[in-house]
């Protein structure tokens, strides 16, 4: 249970990891969660499905090493064990009746949509995406999900692969040459999924972002996840983490995400010293 059965480095810091979990993989669905704990003494982090096989009895994780669990994570082998993996958590996407969706990833956020876009595409929905990142050094998945897809569009910031500029330029290219769509999946950075989501308000699509702010338990019991919806308290465990993106007070989650940087960093610093001396 949790061994971690196939790993590879898909850019310079993100993961993919395929663990074996027979009872997480039989009822994982799109937009669900795990959170895992890498030792004994670690946090509890939140991670994404990215993939699912459920004759393999397999989950697949796509992470990017930002901070001290996740670089832990990322030392482990084939062969390893994760420690606990709890899942799937949260409630699936909701995607009957779309004819034509536009979904847009951004960074790891292509990793995040994957698993929505096979799904979307195997119930005959017509899929155009954008997904994007600082360089093509840090686009990942393109070939993997360019199959499942009516159109494929990639923007990089530097402009060293597709459209020099922002997932956004794309998205508002494509909606103001006349596209139509039934909704609009956006998975990545906080600043992205408020500009998408600013952007397709005005044009009256409906938009779903996932958010994944701090989370402990996972269970709705501790609070920290929560998030500001439509005026009204959300807890990203149990009622996202997919959410209508006009209504996300996203300003309010930033400021949270920040809450314990400096503990972040400081903690970073002690793991780097004790892996340079071989603590």
């Amino acid at each position: 249970m949790n061994r971690i059965v196939k790993k590879k480095v898909l850019a310079p810091a993100v993961k993919l990891i395929e663990v074996e979990n027979h009872l997480i993989a039989k009822k994982a669905q799109p937009g669900q969660f795990v959170i895992l704990r890498v030792h004994e003494k670690g946090e509890r982090i939140p991670l994404t499905i990215s993939d699912y096989d459920r004759e393999k009895g397999t989950v697949t994780i796509i992470f990017q090493e930002v901070g001290k669990t996740t670089t832990l994570l990322g030392r482990l082998e084939e062969g390893d064990r994760i420690l606990d993996l709890v899942g799937p958590l949260g409630k699936p996407t909701h995607l009957e009746g779309l004819q034509r969706v536009v979904v847009v990833g951004g960074g790891l956020g292509t990793a995040l949509v994957f698993s929505q876009v096979k799904e979307l595409h195997r119930r005959g929905t017509k899929v155009d995406c954008i997904i994007g990142a600082r360089n093509k050094d840090l686009i990942i998945l393109e070939e993997e999900i360019k199959p499942y897809c009516a159109n494929l569009y990639i923007a990089t910031d530097d402009g060293s692969k597709g459209h020099k500029g922002f997932v956004t330029d794309v998205l508002k290219r494509l909606l103001d040459e006349g596209n139509r769509y039934d909704r609009a999946i956006a998975v990545g950075p906080l600043i992205m999924m408020k500009v998408v989501s600013n952007l397709t308000r005005q044009y009256g699509l409906p938009t779903v972002v996932s958010m994944n702010p701090i989370m402990v338990d996972g269970t709705g019991m501790c609070g920290c996840c929560r998030l500001t919806v439509g005026g009204q308290t959300k807890f990203a465990c149990v009622d996202g983490p997919e959410f209508d993106g006009h209504l996300v007070d996203f300003d309010e989650v930033i400021k949270r995400t920040a809450m314990y940087r400096e503990e972040e960093k400081t903690a970073m610093e002690l793991l780097q010293r004790s892996l340079k001396e071989g603590v």
